[in-house]
């Protein structure tokens, strides 16, 4: 079997997987099973998701200030910091950087228990794998990427301001006035339709490679299924990416010809 025939069965397996925890997550899940697992992957994310949005606004203050100020606007400096974190680099960089502590995580675990037959023991005793295992962590990941999107957006914005009027002196109200009404409200929702599909990326693909790692693949299966959840979801990351830009502003044009977006 070639590259190209491995990929399209395996993203042919992946979509069948996603159709089957679509199907279950009507029938509901026990709170029981959902809390530690939003508690994993929202509360203990919270720190490195804050960290990556603070620097992610402080890098770019750092790299646009000298391409402003030689043309004099360095006080307009917030509004295309507070436009590119919101609408991409929050989005993108945020979810690589759960992509790595939350999909690979939950590959690692997924995997375990396949290694150690524990997946085929709820088989046994009646409880379907899927329902049990993968729907309560995608909808974590899609109900709590978003969230942390947002704090990674609004440190970004803090972040930046910091470096312009804390360090280059930049003046705080000058700054502040002119960064006010830089983000409209499609640029919000553009910035939350994105971290939406990356969620349910990470969570699919992290608990397809777990779920179906080697049972004979022992300990390398486990870090093969953590570093090709890893790769897979960092790749969809970026395809979905382009994808949902295209779209949002295609949809842009054709709804709103003559303004920015939806005001």
């Amino acid at each position: 079997m070639n590259l190209l025939t491995a990929a399209v069965v395996e993203a042919g397996e992946m979509a069948r997987f996603a159709w089957s925890i679509l199907a279950w997550i009507p029938r509901g899940t026990r709170r029981g099973t959902l809390v530690p697992v939003f508690y994993d992957i929202g509360v203990m994310s919270v720190p490195v998701v804050a960290i990556t949005g603070m620097f992610i606004g402080m890098v770019l203050a750092v790299q646009a200030y000298v391409q402003f100020t030689s043309v004099g606007l360095e006080t307009r400096l917030g509004a295309i910091i507070n436009l590119s974190v919101v609408r991409e680099l929050g989005p993108v960089l945020a979810a690589t950087m759960l992509a790595g502590r939350v999909g690979g995580s939950m590959a690692a675990e997924l995997a375990t228990l396949r290694v150690t037959e524990q997946i085929d023991a709820l088989s046994c005793l009646g409880v379907n794998p899927v329902h049990y295992l993968a729907v309560p962590r995608f909808l974590a990941c899609v109900l709590l990427i978003p969230l942390l999107t947002i704090l990674a957006d609004f440190m970004g914005v803090l972040g930046g301001a910091f470096v312009c009027t804390g360090i280059y002196g930049i003046d705080a109200h000058h700054y502040w006035v002119n960064s006010r009404g830089s983000i409209g409200m499609y640029d919000l929702i553009a910035g939350l339709i994105k971290p939406t599909l990356f969620g349910a990326a990470i969570a699919i693909v992290s608990c397809h490679k777990g779920m179906n790692s080697p049972v004979s693949g022992g300990a390398q299966g486990v870090g093969r299924a953590a570093t090709g959840a890893f790769v897979i979801s960092f790749v969809l990351i970026l395809v979905l990416d382009f994808l949902a830009g295209i779209t949002l502003n295609t949809l842009n044009r054709v709804l709103w010809p003559d303004a920015r977006g939806i005001m």
